[in-house]
């Protein structure tokens, strides 16, 4: 019996630490889309955020029944990109662009294939994750060439270093709202 109502209190816990680290990478999301805001936007910021949401996946990660290799690794990649950044702090357009165009994609294979071992719910929201970091990649590639005129004519621009942060929004908030759909399935499997 005791032993029962432990694996309840853990289950319950798991999905409160999983709900909690959702909601706190929606609040980074926040904090990115607010960075534009400021005068400037340094690498050490979206660095930061980057860092923060990485480890916060990480950790959400390995509290999660399924996919948790996959799930630590798309936290890892997270956070090694905002160390990249921190560490660079290349304020030059086309390395920075090239580092979150390798940081989306990987995320994207990780995602995907966490996907395919999982079923249900948790599966749509890992594939919506996967999905939008892989478009806003391809959103990045594809604006090269107009970003590569711009700043030729122009030199780096800030409304276009500020996009970005953006771009690190969109992700966070997919990713925060999968770990709220997998905190929620805890919830329902430990009641069931």
């Amino acid at each position: 019996m005791a032993t029962q109502a432990q694996a309840r209190r853990s289950d319950r816990n798991r999905a409160r630490a999983l709900g909690v680290a959702g909601i706190a990478i929606i609040l980074l999301s926040a904090g990115a889309v607010l960075l534009p805001a400021g005068k400037r936007i340094s690498a050490d910021m979206i660095g930061g955020l980057l860092i923060a949401a990485g480890l916060i996946e990480a950790v959400a990660g390995s509290l999660r029944r399924e996919v948790r290799p996959f799930a630590m690794t798309a936290g890892g990649v997270t956070a090694l990109a905002g160390l990249i950044f921190v560490i660079n702090q290349e304020s030059h357009f086309f390395p920075t662009v090239i580092l979150v165009i390798a940081w989306l994609l990987v995320r994207s294979v990780v995602l995907g294939a966490a996907g395919l071992e999982l079923r249900g719910s948790v599966r749509v929201w890992t594939a919506l994750s996967a999905g939008m970091d892989f478009l806003l990649a391809a959103l990045l590639i594809a604006g090269l060439s107009i970003s590569t005129l711009v700043i030729s004519l122009f030199g780096p621009t800030p409304w276009l270093i500020a996009s970005f942060a953006w771009f690190v929004a969109a992700s966070f908030v997919v990713n925060g709202l999968l770990l709220l759909e997998v905190a929620s399935c805890e919830r329902e499997s430990r009641s069931t």
